[in-house]
């Protein structure tokens, strides 16, 4: 029932590759020096990634600074890809430890104030109680540990695997399916705490 109601407040746009071979094809070129693949790379993954460095550091310029390491790497390390996993699991591997060590620089954790996420609904009160759900969802996974909020992004927003998470994250899949389990606890446990005071 959670699955479901997470799911639905978080679509699943802009999900893994859906072209894995045309994504090695296009390292490959980068790993070549060629930079229209790297380009046409960064154009296809800078969303995605944005979105879900947004989501972990809830900076903005802290984001755009890791999403600009990250394509660094992207360009500077592209022939070490060895085709083990997906390039986007590669990618978001590089950018998910880039991201843990802009965390260790920051002060204080901060309240994003980016319209987390927008799902239209025919008429104007169905969407203000989307946009009022989707709000409390996002504050709610606000309060968790980096590792928490990284696993309900990459499964519910991403549509990656436990398998890709943990190659993502560089961790056992037990692991990944521990962190789950816990964000999962603790997301029901402050939705149900949050409907006892509102009643």
């Amino acid at each position: 029932m959670l699955r479901e109601r997470v799911t639905r407040l978080i679509p699943a746009k802009g999900g893994p590759a859906a072209t894995p071979d045309a994504d090695a094809a296009i390292l490959k070129r980068i790993a070549a020096g060629d930079r229209l693949a790297f380009e046409a790379l960064y154009r296809g993954y800078a969303p995605r990634l944005m979105r879900f460095l947004q989501r972990l550091l809830r900076r903005q310029q802290t984001a755009e600074e890791v999403l600009n390491d990250t394509m660094m790497v992207v360009w500077r390390k592209a022939a070490s890809f060895n085709g083990d996993s997906k390039v986007s699991t590669w990618v978001f591997a590089i950018a998910y430890r880039k991201a843990l060590k802009a965390m260790k620089g920051l002060d204080d954790p901060v309240e994003s104030d980016d319209d987390l996420l927008e799902a239209p609904q025919p008429g104007p009160e169905a969407l203000l109680m989307q946009e009022q759900s989707t709000a409390l969802l996002w504050e709610i996974i606000g309060r968790m540990s980096a590792d928490h909020r990284a696993v309900i992004e990459l499964t519910y927003y991403h549509g990656y695997t436990y398998r890709e998470i943990s190659e993502i994250v560089g961790c056992p899949v037990n692991t990944v399916k521990t962190r789950m389990f816990h964000a999962r606890k603790q997301l029901q446990n402050m939705l149900s705490g949050r409907k006892k005071d509102l009643q």
